[in-house]
């Protein structure tokens, strides 16, 4: 008896999942040390919460880019009566390798701190989201989310320069409007899901 169990124990072990490439540890160190202050973005089957590189098991890099809408955002360390800016850009275009730009995926402005806190991002859209879609070739690419509080009396927009979405001087935009550093900042990496 005490034998079958020891087998049947076993059976189950091996029988388990495994997420290969859903550890820091796979990362670069640079990329790994990017993610601070506890932000949360939630899709339908995938919750990230800090650096990683998404998995290509359960075909979770097709969705990210061709099924998933926009994802839901959540930081418990919003205070209730400040207003944030959410900012999700990549980087790597056209590829991380190449003189990358930012490209802009997705920005808000106007953020009520105590919709963050619940995960009910309530806020004004300068940028509809647009999901992650590497280019073919291209390598891996970061998708980073950064979290700012967003000055009092502030009113942000985009100028006409910047209606699109590429080639988006991101840094000038933070300094634009005294951003200052992130109080959050996340980013996964994925890459084209046919590469």
């Amino acid at each position: 008896m005490a034998l079958l169990s020891l087998l049947l124990g076993l059976f189950v072990f091996v029988l388990e999942p495994v997420e290969a490439e859903t550890t820091q540890s796979t990362l670069d160190p640079l990329d790994a040390s990017f993610c601070h202050g506890g932000l949360e973005v939630i899709y339908p089957e995938l919750d990230v919460d800090k650096c990683l590189i998404i998995p290509k098991n359960h075909k979770f890099r097709e969705k990210i880019s061709t099924v998933w809408k926009a994802p839901q955002i959540y930081f418990s360390g919003a205070e209730k009566k400040k207003t944030y800016v959410l900012v999700m850009v990549d980087p790597d275009a056209p590829r991380r390798s190449q003189h990358p730009a930012y490209w802009r995926h997705w920005l808000l402005v106007n953020i009520k701190g105590y919709s963050l806190e619940k995960g009910e991002m309530q806020g004004m859209t300068l940028t509809d989201y647009h999901p992650p879609t590497p280019p073919q070739k291209t390598g891996f690419h970061r998708y980073q989310f950064m979290l700012f509080e967003q000055p009092p009396h502030t009113k942000i927009s985009l100028t006409e320069e910047e209606s699109s979405r590429g080639k988006w001087d991101f840094q000038a935009f933070v300094e634009r409007f005294t951003l200052g550093e992130p109080v959050a900042a996340l980013q996964f990496l994925t890459q084209n899901y046919k590469d």
